[in-house]
Protein backbone atom coordinates (compact mmCIF):
# COMPACT_ATOMS: atom_id res chain seq x y z
CA UNK A 1 0.00 0.00 0.00
CA UNK A 2 1.84 3.25 -0.88
CA UNK A 3 1.11 5.53 1.91
CA UNK A 4 3.35 8.58 0.13
CA UNK A 5 0.17 10.25 -0.67
CA UNK A 6 -1.06 10.91 2.73
CA UNK A 7 -0.05 12.96 6.40
CA UNK A 8 -0.06 10.85 9.32
CA UNK A 9 -1.31 12.89 12.35
CA UNK A 10 -0.44 10.57 15.29
CA UNK A 11 -2.29 10.85 19.25
CA UNK A 12 -0.14 10.11 21.94
CA UNK A 13 -0.87 10.21 25.86
CA UNK A 14 1.40 11.27 28.17
CA UNK A 15 1.56 8.88 30.84
CA UNK A 16 5.07 7.85 33.66
CA UNK A 17 6.20 5.63 31.09
CA UNK A 18 6.43 8.36 28.46
CA UNK A 19 4.32 8.99 25.42
CA UNK A 20 2.26 6.43 24.36
CA UNK A 21 -0.02 5.73 20.96
CA UNK A 22 -3.75 6.39 21.63
CA UNK A 23 -4.82 6.65 17.78
CA UNK A 24 -4.11 8.83 14.81
CA UNK A 25 -6.03 10.02 11.44
CA UNK A 26 -4.34 10.48 7.87
CA UNK A 27 -5.25 12.66 5.56
CA UNK A 28 -4.63 13.01 1.74
CA UNK A 29 -1.74 15.56 0.91
CA UNK A 30 -3.97 16.56 -1.86
CA UNK A 31 -7.69 15.57 -1.85
CA UNK A 32 -9.58 16.30 -5.25
CA UNK A 33 -12.86 16.33 -3.09
CA UNK A 34 -11.97 17.97 -0.44
CA UNK A 35 -12.02 15.11 2.21
CA UNK A 36 -10.32 16.05 5.45
CA UNK A 37 -9.81 12.76 6.78
CA UNK A 38 -8.93 9.17 4.82
CA UNK A 39 -8.41 6.93 7.90
CA UNK A 40 -9.18 6.86 11.71
CA UNK A 41 -8.37 4.59 14.15
CA UNK A 42 -8.25 4.64 18.31
CA UNK A 43 -6.87 1.97 19.53
CA UNK A 44 -8.99 -0.31 21.27
CA UNK A 45 -7.78 -0.15 24.61
CA UNK A 46 -8.05 3.59 24.20
CA UNK A 47 -11.54 3.97 23.13
CA UNK A 48 -14.39 5.28 24.85
CA UNK A 49 -12.45 7.97 26.19
CA UNK A 50 -13.27 11.00 23.72
CA UNK A 51 -9.83 10.25 21.58
CA UNK A 52 -11.83 9.63 18.36
CA UNK A 53 -14.06 13.18 19.11
CA UNK A 54 -10.58 14.89 19.69
CA UNK A 55 -8.85 13.40 16.32
CA UNK A 56 -12.01 14.44 14.36
CA UNK A 57 -12.52 17.86 15.91
CA UNK A 58 -8.23 18.36 14.97
CA UNK A 59 -9.31 17.29 11.24
CA UNK A 60 -11.90 20.14 11.42
CA UNK A 61 -9.62 22.71 12.42
CA UNK A 62 -7.10 21.96 9.94
CA UNK A 63 -9.95 22.38 7.18
CA UNK A 64 -10.29 25.93 8.98
CA UNK A 65 -7.25 26.57 8.46
CA UNK A 66 -7.07 25.61 5.13
CA UNK A 67 -10.30 27.49 4.79
CA UNK A 68 -12.28 24.39 2.85
CA UNK A 69 -15.11 22.79 4.07
CA UNK A 70 -14.61 19.22 4.10
CA UNK A 71 -15.47 15.55 5.44
CA UNK A 72 -14.21 11.85 6.07
CA UNK A 73 -13.56 10.15 3.25
CA UNK A 74 -16.63 7.69 1.97
CA UNK A 75 -17.40 5.02 2.50
CA UNK A 76 -17.63 5.86 6.67
CA UNK A 77 -18.07 2.11 8.48
CA UNK A 78 -20.96 1.50 10.67
CA UNK A 79 -18.58 3.04 13.57
CA UNK A 80 -16.99 5.59 11.81
CA UNK A 81 -20.30 7.30 11.08
CA UNK A 82 -21.42 6.50 14.70
CA UNK A 83 -18.16 8.75 15.81
CA UNK A 84 -19.15 11.65 12.98
CA UNK A 85 -22.85 11.59 14.18
CA UNK A 86 -22.22 12.30 17.60
CA UNK A 87 -19.27 14.94 16.60
CA UNK A 88 -21.79 17.05 13.98
CA UNK A 89 -24.35 17.01 16.00
CA UNK A 90 -22.66 18.25 19.19
CA UNK A 91 -21.05 21.01 17.26
CA UNK A 92 -24.25 22.19 15.55
CA UNK A 93 -25.83 22.70 18.83
CA UNK A 94 -23.02 24.04 20.03
CA UNK A 95 -22.93 26.70 17.87
CA UNK A 96 -26.86 27.37 17.47
CA UNK A 97 -26.63 27.68 21.18
CA UNK A 98 -23.94 29.90 21.52
CA UNK A 99 -24.53 32.27 18.54
CA UNK A 100 -25.62 35.86 19.03
CA UNK A 101 -26.91 36.57 15.89
CA UNK A 102 -31.04 35.74 14.91
CA UNK A 103 -30.60 34.19 12.24
CA UNK A 104 -27.62 32.01 10.78
CA UNK A 105 -27.87 30.90 7.11
CA UNK A 106 -26.61 26.81 6.61
CA UNK A 107 -23.72 28.69 4.15
CA UNK A 108 -22.83 30.33 7.69
CA UNK A 109 -22.80 27.08 9.67
CA UNK A 110 -20.54 25.14 7.04
CA UNK A 111 -18.02 28.46 7.36
CA UNK A 112 -17.73 28.35 11.32
CA UNK A 113 -17.93 24.56 11.49
CA UNK A 114 -15.89 23.57 8.04
CA UNK A 115 -18.51 21.14 7.67
CA UNK A 116 -19.90 20.50 4.35
CA UNK A 117 -23.76 21.40 3.61
CA UNK A 118 -24.63 17.93 2.67
CA UNK A 119 -22.96 16.70 6.37
CA UNK A 120 -25.24 19.91 7.90
CA UNK A 121 -27.81 19.77 6.34
CA UNK A 122 -28.36 15.49 7.14
CA UNK A 123 -27.27 16.31 10.97
CA UNK A 124 -29.72 19.14 11.30
CA UNK A 125 -32.80 16.47 10.18
CA UNK A 126 -31.26 13.93 12.50
CA UNK A 127 -31.41 16.34 15.28
CA UNK A 128 -35.44 17.15 13.95
CA UNK A 129 -34.76 20.94 13.80
CA UNK A 130 -35.16 22.10 10.37
CA UNK A 131 -38.11 22.79 9.06
CA UNK A 132 -39.70 23.74 6.00
CA UNK A 133 -43.15 25.80 5.27
CA UNK A 134 -43.87 28.04 2.07
CA UNK A 135 -43.51 31.26 3.36
CA UNK A 136 -40.64 31.15 4.85
CA UNK A 137 -38.76 28.11 3.14
CA UNK A 138 -36.41 26.52 5.28
CA UNK A 139 -35.75 27.94 8.89
CA UNK A 140 -33.76 25.95 11.76
CA UNK A 141 -36.13 26.27 15.12
CA UNK A 142 -33.68 24.38 17.78
CA UNK A 143 -35.87 23.50 21.07
CA UNK A 144 -34.48 24.63 24.58
CA UNK A 145 -35.01 21.35 25.76
CA UNK A 146 -32.18 19.88 23.15
CA UNK A 147 -29.48 22.81 24.17
CA UNK A 148 -30.44 22.10 28.22
CA UNK A 149 -29.80 18.46 27.46
CA UNK A 150 -26.41 18.93 25.68
CA UNK A 151 -25.24 20.77 28.16
CA UNK A 152 -26.35 18.61 30.95
CA UNK A 153 -24.61 15.47 28.94
CA UNK A 154 -21.33 17.91 28.59
CA UNK A 155 -21.26 18.27 32.35
CA UNK A 156 -21.69 15.13 33.42
CA UNK A 157 -18.89 13.90 31.24
CA UNK A 158 -16.67 16.47 32.41
CA UNK A 159 -17.52 16.06 35.93
CA UNK A 160 -17.17 11.68 35.82
CA UNK A 161 -13.73 11.47 37.83
CA UNK A 162 -13.83 7.87 36.85
CA UNK A 163 -14.06 8.27 33.51
CA UNK A 164 -10.80 10.18 31.10
CA UNK A 165 -12.09 13.08 29.27
CA UNK A 166 -10.97 14.46 26.22
CA UNK A 167 -11.62 17.79 25.42
CA UNK A 168 -11.90 18.61 21.14
CA UNK A 169 -8.78 20.19 19.86
CA UNK A 170 -8.27 23.62 20.81
CA UNK A 171 -7.38 25.77 17.53
CA UNK A 172 -5.10 28.49 19.52
CA UNK A 173 -2.47 25.94 20.53
CA UNK A 174 -2.49 24.31 17.21
CA UNK A 175 0.82 25.09 15.07
CA UNK A 176 0.29 24.18 11.17
CA UNK A 177 0.47 24.67 8.15
CA UNK A 178 -1.24 23.62 4.81
CA UNK A 179 1.10 21.07 2.78
CA UNK A 180 0.75 22.66 -0.15
CA UNK A 181 1.97 25.89 1.41
CA UNK A 182 5.17 24.13 2.96
CA UNK A 183 5.68 23.29 -0.30
CA UNK A 184 5.27 26.31 -2.17
CA UNK A 185 7.33 28.04 0.49
CA UNK A 186 10.22 25.22 0.03
CA UNK A 187 10.22 26.03 -3.48
CA UNK A 188 10.19 30.02 -3.16
CA UNK A 189 13.11 29.28 -1.00
CA UNK A 190 15.01 27.08 -3.32
CA UNK A 191 14.23 29.27 -6.21
CA UNK A 192 15.87 32.75 -4.18
CA UNK A 193 19.03 30.44 -3.51
CA UNK A 194 19.56 29.33 -7.36
CA UNK A 195 19.35 33.33 -7.98
CA UNK A 196 21.69 34.52 -5.41
CA UNK A 197 24.37 31.92 -7.39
Amino acid sequence: FNTHPFLFYILCEITPRGCVMVGYFSKEKYSEFNFNLACICTLPCHQKKGFGKFLISMSYELSKIEGKSGSPETPISDLGLKAYNSYWQAKLIEVLSQSKQDQLSLKELCRITSMTLENVTQTLKDLDVLHYDNREGHHIAIPESLIKRYQEKRKKLEENRDRVYVRPADPKKIRWYPFHALEMNKQARKKAEEQKL
